[in-house]
């Protein structure tokens, strides 16, 4: 998957430095993240996407991440089950801007998913079972895509929040992945471009629309990228990298 027509985004709150996150970055600066949130969103405009825009959810101060509470195939919109008890809420307030012209499905208990573990390369889902997303959730979700036609493969995820954390499609045949999935044999028959631990965060590229979105200050990477012959374009997140987010977490795209 990658000619993308539509994606959905969420406007931070105020309150979204109170969000789940590991990092020690230091705090987030609401003003400077309502900045990089917009770029976002007009780079993805920019790209040809029509970008809807859903307003801040006070209650759940990690919900612009909205790409964790849905996957969206051309033939089915999967509504997930987070892996965080405390963003469980998020699930109920996306399902009236999932697209309507594709049936929808849902994970259901005990299983956990979070789209931030869902990687499609074709026709073929690599689903992360990380500390988010159990087995039970990874095979709720084979057994939906299945029934239309795609393949999938769970890959276990020991290091990072998510499996797009540390492996992004950067080609129809082509990954970008950490020195952890390097040599991982669910990858075999795909090309891996290994980031230099240094800028491992640059693992989070987003693919879309014959262009690369990379996070900004990692130049090694980017110029590897470069070597793939698509337009490169580097975003500053630097505040959603404090909150243990980066480029695919903040849309959902279709």
């Amino acid at each position: 998957m990658n000619n993308f027509r539509n994606a959905i985004v969420r406007n931070p709150g105020k309150n979204f430095a109170e969000g789940i996150t590991t990092s020690e970055l230091g705090a987030p600066d609401y003003g400077l993240m309502l900045k990089q949130h917009r770029a976002y969103a007009d780079m993805l405009r920019g790209l040809g996407l029509v970008v809807t825009v859903l307003e801040a959810e006070p209650h759940y101060p990690d919900a612009y991440f909205v790409e964790d509470v849905a996957v969206i195939l051309p033939e089915v919109a999967i509504v997930t089950r987070a892996g965080a008890e405390a963003r469980r809420g998020e699930v109920e307030i996306i399902v009236a801007h999932l697209p309507d012209d594709r049936p929808a499905a849902r994970i259901e208990a005990p299983g956990t998913l979070d789209g931030g573990d869902v990687l499609a390369v074709g026709r073929r889902l690599f689903v992360g079972v990380s500390s988010r997303t159990n087995r039970e959730g990874a095979e709720q979700l084979g057994r939906i895509a299945a029934a239309h036609g795609w393949e999938w493969t769970p890959v276990p995820v020991r290091a990072g929040l998510h499996l797009k954390s540390s492996v992004s499609a950067v080609g129809p045949d082509v990954l970008l992945v950490s020195e952890d999935f390097a040599g991982r044999p669910e990858f075999d028959g795909f090309e891996r471009i290994v980031v230099d631990p240094a800028e491992a965060y640059a693992c989070n590229t987003l693919w879309i629309n014959e262009t690369l979105i990379t996070p900004q200050g990692f130049p090694d990477t980017r110029r590897r990228l470069e070597g793939l012959g698509m337009p490169v374009v580097a975003l500053d997140v630097s505040e959603a990298h404090k909150m243990d987010g980066g480029l695919t977490c903040m849309s959902l795209r279709y």
